[in-house]
C-alpha cells in the first residue's frame, strides 16, 4: 500500500504550491510509493486523513505548515479513537509553513529532501497528544495573549516568518488584555487574573518562543504556563525571556508559574480567545477542558 500524502498548497502564504514538485521529485527519488492530494479549504486536511485511514494506508505524509499537520493529526484520530490508538498509522512530515514548530522540536530536518529521507527510513515513534475540548494538538494550545497575538499576525500579510510574529506580539502586548479565570489541574488550583494561559506538548512555539520551556511529547503529561502582568511595560519587559531556552527564561519570574499534569480545566469570567497549533478554535469561549493522551501518534523520526 501506497503513502498517502496530503498537502496544503496554502501553507507558508501559498509557498506550498510552488514547492508540490519539489516533494513529487523527493518522493520518487527516496522510491516512496505515494498518492498525493491538496487540501482545497480549511478542515479539508481532517476528512482526508479520516479517508486515508479508512482506505488502509500504512503511513500518511502532512506536507505544509503546523496547521496542516494539525489537521491531518486531528483527522487521523477522530478515525482511530482514544481507544485504539495501536491502530494510528505512522505520520511522516514534509515542513513547509513559516514557523515549522513541530519539525523544529522534534529534531526533523526542514529542508524537502532530508524530511523524505527520514520517511523513507521508517523509524517511527510515538509522541504525546494534548486534547482540548476533544481538538487534538501535537504542539501546543492557549487562551488569553497567545492567541489574541495569532489573531493579529492572521492579518498581517506583509510581513512573513518569525518577523511576522514579533511584530504581533508586540501589538498584542501593547493591548494589555487580561482576563480573570479558575483553573483547575491535579493536585492544584488557582483563581484571579492572568495574562496568559499556554499549554504546551513541546516547548517551542511562533518559531522562537520557549513558552512551555519543560514541556516533553514523551512524557504524557502536559506542561502549561500561567501568569498575570499587571502593566505593559512589564509584559515587554518579560518578553525577551521567552525565548532564552534555559536559565533565564521568563518562567523563572515570580509571578509566572510552569506546572506538569495530565489534565486542566478552565473557566474565565469573560471570554478569551484559544488556538490549538496555531489556529484559531474559537475567538470567544469561557469553559476548557484540556487532558493528554500518551503515546499515541508514532512519528517517522531520525
Amino acid at each position: 500500500m501506497a503513502a498517502k500524502v496530503i498537502l496544503n498548497p496554502y501553507a507558508g502564504r501559498w509557498k506550498a504550491k510552488e514547492r508540490k514538485a519539489d516533494v513529487v521529485s523527493a518522493l520518487q527519488k527516496a522510491k516512496i510509493e505515494f498518492d498525493l492530494v491538496e487540501t482545497s479549504a480549511p478542515g479539508h486536511g481532517s476528512v482526508l486523513a479520516a479517508n486515508a485511514v479508512e482506505d488502509g494506508y500504512t503511513s500518511i505524509i502532512a506536507a505544509g505548515g503546523d496547521g496542516s499537520i494539525s489537521e491531518v493529526v486531528n483527522g487521523i484520530m477522530s478515525f482511530v479513537g482514544k481507544e485504539n490508538t495501536d491502530q494510528v498509522p505512522p505520520l511522516g512530515i514534509v515542513p513547509l509553513g513559516s514557523a515549522n514548530d513541530l519539525t523544529n522540536n522534534l529534531g526533523l530536518p526542514t529542508d524537502i529532501y532530508g524530511s523524505i529521507e527520514i520517511i523513507a527510513n521508517a523509524n517511527s515513534r510515538k509522541i504525546d497528544l494534548g486534547v482540548v475540548n476533544a481538538r487534538y494538538f501535537d504542539n501546543n494550545s492557549a487562551i488569553g495573549l497567545e492567541p489574541t497575538i495569532t489573531l493579529i499576525q492572521q492579518r498581517i500579510t506583509r510581513v512573513r516568518g518569525v518577523v511576522r510574529y514579533l511584530l504581533a506580539t508586540l501589538i498584542g502586548v501593547m493591548q494589555n488584555s487580561c482576563w480573570n479565570a479558575k483553573l483547575e489541574w491535579d493536585g492544584g488550583e488557582y483563581f484571579g487574573p492572568i495574562t496568559l494561559v499556554t499549554i504546551g506538548n513541546n516547548p517551542v512555539t511562533g518559531g522562537i518562543f520557549y513558552v512551555t520551556p519543560h514541556a516533553d511529547p514523551y512524557d504524557g503529561l502536559l506542561t502549561f504556563v500561567y501568569g498575570y502582568m499587571a502593566t505593559r511595560f512589564q509584559v515587554l519587559k518579560l518578553l525577551p525571556r521567552t525565548m532564552k531556552p534555559g536559565e533565564g527564561n521568563y518562567v523563572d519570574h515570580e509571578d509566572i508559574h510552569e506546572i506538569h499534569t495530565r489534565r486542566l480545566n478552565i473557566s474565565t469570567e469573560s471570554p478569551t480567545p484559544m488556538h490549538a497549533d496555531g489556529e484559531i478554535q474559537s475567538e470567544a469561549i469561557t469553559e476548557l477542558e484540556y487532558s493528554i493522551q500518551p503515546e499515541c501518534l508514532p512519528i517517522f523520526l531520525d
